[in-house]
């Protein structure tokens, strides 16, 4: 019998772009956006051409703002 290896969005460590907008409530094209101006990589890692969004240290830094801008 196979074990579900399934783990839900709220308990990842990273997010693909796809699974962060649906968590979120962000467009894919402004994650996108967004994480291309994470220059310190913060909130962002790259994973060979996948970028990949540090839930929690994405959290934090959208605590912060009282707007998402470019």
């Amino acid at each position: 019998m196979e074990k579900d290896l399934t783990v839900p969005l709220w308990e990842k460590y990273l997010l693909t772009i796809e699974e962060a907008a649906v968590y979120f409530g962000i467009g894919e094209n402004r994650l996108r956006e967004l994480a291309a101006l994470d220059m310190k990589r913060e909130f962002t890692i790259d994973n060979g051409n996948r970028t990949l969004i540090k839930r929690k240290k994405f959290e934090g830094w959208l605590d912060e703002k009282k707007k998402i801008s470019l």
